[in-house]
């Protein structure tokens, strides 16, 4: 297939890479900067623009994948094409694209993407959302070609599923950096705590959360918890330390 992505960012990037590797067409990449939208364009052996006018208009999809409360400026000013139109967003539901396009869907990649780290896309469960059966064979096709894990979901289960996806991950990795920070505070390295990372992440392959929860929340353990409380400068970060283990606590309780 011939592609053109509109935008450049973490998840753009990947798809780009992914699709170019499956064999599919990048025939340009867009961005407001035209700099962000050269590198991309250079990696997948593509044209590039930073002019929404300009847009190839031979492509058979295009891939929006811009920040969320950028999408539908960009869709205002897309010129009318005959390919498919998608984004890649967990939160906005697919009918965006209504007033802007007569073939839409949804490809939402579940996992989270940094530029400087490689990953393989055929471990990734695919999401797609489609407004006619054509549009949801042709979307399929292409989604199946790029993992073998793709799942067919209504863009209200989607804000779920993002809604799951961000305290998951994005949430956790701020767990993570509140970790680094107070070790960098005691001159500990934050690589003494990898080990029990991996081991919290892979017990869940097991066990479910619920099951895995350990910590003195968990126990109701008062006295550890108000001398850990006592050992945090933030304030902002005492009452998360206090709110979450009230979380744990009404959350086991429930068993």
């Amino acid at each position: 297939m011939k592609i053109v992505f509109i935008g450049s960012g973490n998840v753009a990037t990947h798809l780009a890479i992914a699709a170019k590797q499956k064999g599919h067409c990048i025939l340009q990449v867009y961005s407001r900067s035209a700099e962000n939208a050269r590198l991309l364009a250079e990696k997948v052996n593509a044209s590039y623009s930073d002019t929404l006018s300009q847009i190839n208009p031979s492509a058979d999809i295009y891939i929006f994948s811009v920040k969320d409360d950028a999408l539908d400026q960009v869709l205002a000013e897309m010129p009318e094409t005959e390919g498919i139109w998608i984004h890649t967003a967990g939160s906005i539901p697919m009918n965006i694209f209504r007033p802007y396009h007569d073939r839409y869907g949804v490809l939402y990649p579940l996992q989270t993407f940094s530029k400087k780290r490689e990953i393989d896309f055929e471990k990734i469960p695919l999401f797609i959302e489609a407004n006619d059966s054509k549009v949801c064979e042709q979307l399929q096709e292409f989604a199946c070609g790029l993992s073998p894990i793709v799942h067919y979901i209504e863009s209200e289960k989607r804000r779920y599923l993002h809604l799951a996806a961000v305290f998951a991950c994005n949430f956790v990795n701020h767990m993570y950096a509140t970790a680094a920070q107070l070790l960098e505070k005691n001159q500990i390295p934050f690589d003494v705590l990898l080990p029990l990372i991996d081991e919290t992440a892979a017990k869940v392959h097991q066990l479910h959360p619920r099951e895995a929860q350990t910590g003195p929340a968990i126990r109701f353990d008062e006295q550890v918890m108000n001398a850990h409380i006592d050992l945090i400068d933030d304030a902002l970060t005492r009452e998360l330390y206090r709110l979450i283990s009230q979380s744990i606590r009404k959350y086991s309780s429930r068993q």
